[in-house]
């Protein structure tokens, strides 16, 4: 854990001592008014930037000292989320609101309760327990140069203890009872039986006829977006790390990285007086300079090889022509802009096959919508008036695939047989999905699903095996247990956030994320 720490350690300084930027401009580009250092409003006052940037940065230490659990429900509705800016904004917001319900509830964890969790953190620990080495190691090489201390590790523990406590709290009274928890055993683990209707729009395209009166109207309507793409040039320097360096590890390799961004910040120093020229610049450096050929956003040159160098030279503009120093895992860049082809509108003519795929494409989805619909309605018709389903498909002139059987959970023993399956159908998380709403007998309605989508029949289902509930049932319970207090705690989550004042005009703004969405 202390190598991983301190491998990427240049990575958890910038994301901790730039927090200012993303927060500043994610939350307020429209205005540099009083209220931008404003980031929300909660409890009837003012929550500044610096505080939420302040609580904002426990989420990298929380996840640094292994509390997923933590993060997770203090982000929660966040999804996937890439977008780190909403990660940070939804956990600062969700802390306050955290430790205001447990003052008000009178939580308040003990110095002793504090050290026994620390104790504990896997970080910190040893073939033989707990190892003050590694603590120390921690604090002085992931807490000391960002100005942080034992402190912060005090106070995210705290708070995660309080958290604990208060789930535990609203959660009090929900059970799961044995005939509910069987129940749903036999759902998860019971043996469906299956047949799947694939349905693509490619199967409709070739019955779209297009007329010359058909592209003419959507390039009126579209001309607007229909443009050439924006190339670039760039001429930049690269301050990369050696073969030899690369192959470091720790305190030597960021060293070694902290040396080219010194340098590489030099350089960009020496750009900033008006007039300066890029490539005088980098022979006074003796920095070779490379130029790329012009490039699009969507196929950039590939001498630029990281996506987001490449993205940074369409940040650039004729006033403002040179970068900042953009890192990369194995060391910096510095762009100039060399050339620029702007968007143009396309003619008509230069239009012509964009327009013709836009059409095919809403006209083919347009029409499978339709049958979908329509083959539903006519399934669930005829099954209901006592025909076949190999009838009815034959009516409708579709294929059903008839699947292995399967369950909507896999079991740990037989895992190389569910890879098997999946290989065999890709889809089959979304036939699951789909399956897990139906009972015997019935057919789904229409799940769009890659490049078309699916309606699944389920002809019936059988038991699973009762040795094995026997078996698992304490665990499946435990499970489904959990489940139940999580949605508990997200519900108590939300309407604390409403009491909170979420919602106002200020937090409401467009630049600004919402709370998380209820599960």
């Amino acid at each position: 854990m202390m190598t991983f720490l301190r491998k990427h350690r240049n990575w958890l300084m910038i994301v901790i001592a730039i927090l200012a930027i993303p927060f500043i401009f994610y939350f307020n580009k429209t205005d540099l008014s009083a209220q931008a250092n404003q980031f929300a409003r909660l409890y009837n006052r003012n929550i500044s930037m610096v505080e939420a940037q302040r609580d904002a940065r426990l989420h990298d230490l929380a996840l640094a000292l292994g509390m997923q659990r933590f993060v997770q429900d203090l982000t929660a509705g966040v999804g996937d989320s890439n977008n780190r800016n909403e990660a940070y904004a939804v956990f600062a917001i969700n802390l306050i609101i955290l430790r205001h319900e447990a003052e008000q509830l009178g939580i308040r964890p003990t110095p002793a309760e504090i050290a026994d969790f620390v104790r504990n953190v896997s970080a910190f620990r040893g073939p033989t327990g707990f190892d003050q080495k590694k603590y120390d190691e921690f604090v002085q090489n992931a807490l000391t140069p960002y100005g942080m201390n034992e402190g912060q590790i005090e106070e995210v523990v705290a708070d995660a203890l309080s958290l604990n406590r208060i789930k535990d709290l609203v959660a009090t009274g929900v059970t799961v009872p044995e005939s509910e928890s069987k129940s749903e055993y036999e759902r998860a683990y019971g043996k469906l039986f299956a047949a799947v209707i694939r349905l693509h729009p490619a199967e409709f395209v070739k019955d779209i006829k297009i007329t010359d009166d058909d592209i003419q109207k959507y390039y009126e309507a579209h001309k607007a977006a229909l443009k050439t793409e924006e190339k670039r040039k760039v001429e930049f320097v690269s301050l990369p790390l050696s073969d030899e360096q690369k192959k470091l590890t720790g305190k030597e390799r960021i060293d070694s990285l902290q040396k080219l961004a010194d340098r590489a910040n030099d350089f960009s120093q020496a750009l900033l007086p008006k007039g300066a020229d890029f490539r005088q610049v980098a022979a006074k450096f003796q920095l070779p300079m490379q130029t790329t050929g012009e490039f699009t956003l969507a196929a950039p040159d590939p001498k630029l090889k990281d996506p987001q160098v490449a993205a940074a030279a369409f940040q650039l503009t004729p006033p403002e022509p040179n970068s900042d120093v953009l890192q990369e895992p194995d060391g910096f860049y510095v762009l100039h802009l060399a050339g620029l082809v702007e968007a143009r509108p396309l003619t008509l003519e230069e239009a012509k096959p964009k327009i013709v795929d836009a059409i095919k494409t809403s006209r083919s989805r347009e029409m499978l919508s339709n049958k979908s619909a329509k083959l539903v309605h006519d399934l669930r018709e005829g099954l209901k008036a006592g025909e076949s389903l190999p009838s009815l498909l034959e009516k409708a002139n579709v294929k059903a695939e008839k699947l292995e059987p399967f369950t909507l959970l896999d079991e740990p023993d037989v895992k190389e047989e569910v890879d098997k399956k999946k290989e065999k159908s890709p889809d089959l998380l979304a036939i699951k999905n789909v399956a897990a709403s139906l009972r015997p007998g019935e057919v789904s309605e229409f799940f769009p699903w890659e490049q078309g989508g699916i309606i699944v029949y389920l002809e019936k289902q059988e038991p699973p095996d009762q040795s094995k509930y026997q078996q698992g049932k304490i665990n499946f319970a435990t499970r489904i247990l959990n489940n139940k207090r999580q949605i508990v705690f997200s519900e108590w989550l939300h309407e604390r956030q409403t009491e909170a004042g979420l919602g106002t005009p200020t937090a409401e703004r467009r630049s600004r994320p919402g709370p998380p969405r209820r599960s």
